[in-house]
């Protein structure tokens, strides 16, 4: 197997675990300072990636694109959790997976009425529809080095958020112990309303960067939705770096197994059946990993015990 085309799948799942992790911070924000299970997280990822191939669309930039992604989706979030998830903070688990259950039917059905049934796309400017040339001689897409490096700039923004900043005080502290915070006079209503902003805000973002790789669909967010879970789970509730270091983990595992397997089974049964076979165990891979992991530490890598 040729090192370098090995070391391009390694890239890519590299790239896909960063992006994960902009999904996955969001998601394990609201968890770990709210305490509410959202599975309409994925819808935010979707409405971030439909504005951003409108706006692409109407203005040809893809910087504008990218911003609109980010304020349209952290708009719905603000919207969502004001006029609903604002209800659910002190209800049972099942009343709130109910009611983001139905906000998942509402939003895609909201925006298939809106965007249309169709797929959008959003083309890619030229300055990032070409190839760079990495050490070793490898031509690896521009545009994905670009969603590596955003990604990452994005997570130390996040992390300089709660560790330096008194917002970031704030969430902290909320996440143990609500009460308290709220009766040293903090807001801990205008509190979440900004946490789930800013988680809402990264989904779309992530959406939006993934929209010039697929398609832009209705309930494209829900299958990402799953990893990320995955994702929270494996670095454990709450926690941005166990988000970060989960990301990577099942996106390498992912794209890999998704390369690596299919070619260990073709030694033993033919081509075909190991392509389909392959794909298979690599789905499982990741559910695996995530089965050994929580077997050696019930609370994910980095959650609190």
């Amino acid at each position: 197997m040729p090192p370098m085309l090995l070391f391009e799948q390694a890239l890519n799942g590299f790239q896909f675990g960063v992006m994960l992790f902009l999904m996955a911070a969001g998601l394990t924000l609201v968890f770990g300072v709210m305490g509410l299970i959202n599975l309409a997280h994925g819808s935010l990822y979707m409405i971030g990636a439909f504005f951003a191939a409108y706006v692409a669309g109407l203005t040809g930039s893809f910087i504008l694109a990218l911003g609109a992604s980010l304020a349209a989706a952290a708009a719905a979030g603000a919207i969502i959790e004001v006029t609903v998830l604002r209800r659910l903070y002190d209800r049972d688990h099942l009343d709130q997976v109910l009611a983001t259950f139905a906000l998942i039917l509402i939003l895609s059905e909201g925006t298939r009425w809106v965007f249309g049934s169709f797929p959008l796309y959003l083309d890619l400017p030229d300055y990032l529809d070409g190839v760079a040339v990495l050490p070793g001689g490898l031509e690896y897409p521009i545009y994905r080095l670009v969603i590596i490096a955003i990604g990452l700039i994005m997570a130390g923004g996040l992390f300089l958020l709660i560790a330096r900043t008194r917002l970031g005080i704030q969430i902290r502290a909320g996440e143990n112990d609500r009460e308290m915070i709220a009766a040293l006079g903090v807001d801990i209503t205008r509190l979440y309303t900004i946490v789930f902003a800013i988680g809402a805000a990264l989904a779309g973002l992530a959406g939006a960067l993934v929209g010039s790789i697929q398609s832009v669909q209705v309930g494209m967010g829900e299958p990402v939705l799953i990893l990320a879970f995955v994702v929270i789970v494996i670095g454990g509730i709450g926690s941005i770096k166990g988000a970060m270091i989960g990301a990577i983990l099942v996106g390498m595992t992912d794209t890999l197994g998704r390369f690596l397997l299919p070619i260990a089974m073709s030694s033993v049964m033919d081509a075909s059946q190991a392509a389909s076979v392959g794909s298979a165990l690599a789905s499982m891979s990741i559910y695996i990993l995530m089965a050994v992991v929580l077997a050696i530490r019930p609370t994910g890598l980095y959650g609190n015990r």
